[in-house]
């Protein structure tokens, strides 16, 4: 994926999640992709790969107005199903027997990488830069610090919306009927 395009933004990941399910369920990506603009018709759909049959392979969906982008990639092999098994292992006594099953059944995952896209250098610069481990960006310094309000000629505070995200994995979850699963909170999501 591009980090930046010809406005001077920048992508920035932000989190990754997986929707995992058996390889025969693997969507084409004209149901991907026309499922995503009945779910939000504002998305933009870039960089379209399939198969030679036709099945999803990558795609890009950005969302201008939530300041997000998000990159779904097909993933099959062992090194899933090792994963998964993994997985299953930790969150046997957590899950469900039917989840269970079909995190073990699953040999195949649409990673969704979930981007933020931010100003050229909003993010990093040393001045305006947020300490390590503070969870505040400089785009969050820069709306609440001394000049909190600005001047009627600053840009407005433009904030991630995580609804790009929650749309793209939900729509993907129903079309492989897959379960989802959060690696940073270590849970199958509902």
């Amino acid at each position: 994926m591009s980090d930046s395009d010809t406005n001077g933004d920048e992508l920035h990941w932000r989190e990754t999640y997986f929707i995992l399910f058996p390889h025969d369920r693997r969507p084409t990506l004209e149901q991907v992709a026309s499922a995503l603009a009945e779910a939000d018709r504002r998305f933009l759909l870039e960089n379209p790969e399939s198969d030679d049959g036709g099945l999803l392979e990558s795609l890009l969906v950005e969302s201008p107005e939530d300041h997000a982008a998000v990159e779904i990639s097909y993933e099959v092999g062992d090194a899933v199903i090792e994963q998964n098994l993994e997985w299953a292992k930790q969150l046997q006594k957590e899950l469900p027997g039917d989840q269970l099953q079909e995190l073990i059944k699953a040999d195949a995952r649409l990673d969704v990488a979930h981007f933020e896209r931010v100003r050229s250098g909003s993010v990093g610069d040393p001045e305006t830069a947020s300490p390590p481990g503070s969870g505040f960006g400089s785009a969050f310094g820069d709306a609440f610090g001394d000049d909190a309000f600005g001047s009627d000629d600053d840009e407005p505070f433009e904030m991630l919306d995580p609804s790009c995200l929650l749309t793209v994995v939900d729509t993907l979850a129903s079309l492989t009927d897959g379960l989802t699963f959060d690696p940073a909170s270590g849970e199958i999501l509902s």
